[in-house]
């Protein structure tokens, strides 16, 4: 196999499609709707690069900033998109790899409340961010569409590996639109 041939398979190799509606609970719709067709992985990618620049422009006061009192600060938010992703990356890997288990839902208030992101500092901030989507990236380009199908049931609802790739997408999509529309930023 030429150098090119090899290059058009490994793309294809780890290439998942969209997910169709019957492959996530209806409330991710409002996600998944967001992502542009194509690549998600790739897209991942470039979301990611995307997000470092944007928050890396910041200063810690910025970073602090809340557009009301009782709504997040942009270091919890990061550090939301952070938890969020680890556990639909979670979610991905357990279902690809075939464990029957059903998955637990996250209280994302709840969870807001067993940790103070607004102690940390923004770069070490970023550099979870980073290494997280990095370790994502790296476990979602094994994925086929054949482990993209398959499906598992997380927070009580059916849901595929595809879908949830695309929900992190869709995800980190959403919360950009409210640093732009209510934080300032982007």
């Amino acid at each position: 196999m030429d150098a090119a041939a090899l290059a058009r398979h490994d793309a294809a190799m780890h290439r998942l499609s969209a997910p169709a509606a019957t492959e996530y609970a209806d409330f991710y719709a409002t996600y998944t709707r967001l992502v542009p067709d194509g690549d998600v992985v790739e897209h991942l990618r470039r979301q990611g690069e995307a997000t470092l620049a944007l928050l890396g422009a910041l200063d810690e006061a910025r970073a602090a900033y809340r557009y009301a009192p009782d709504k997040w600060s942009i270091k919890q938010l990061l550090g939301h998109l952070i938890d969020g992703e680890r556990l639909f990356a979670y979610r991905a890997l357990s279902i690809g790899r075939g464990d029957p288990a059903e998955l637990p839902g996250m209280d994302q208030d709840q969870w807001m409340s067993g940790v103070d992101f607004d102690a940390r500092t923004l770069a070490s901030l970023l550099a979870e961010y980073r290494a997280v989507r990095a370790a994502s990236l790296a476990l979602f380009e094994t994925f086929d569409e054949q482990t993209g199908a398959r499906r598992g049931i997380a927070s009580g609802a059916s849901v595929t590996v595809r879908a949830l790739v695309h929900i992190i997408a869709g995800h980190e999509l959403h919360h950009l639109g409210v640093l732009r529309d209510r934080y300032g930023i982007g």
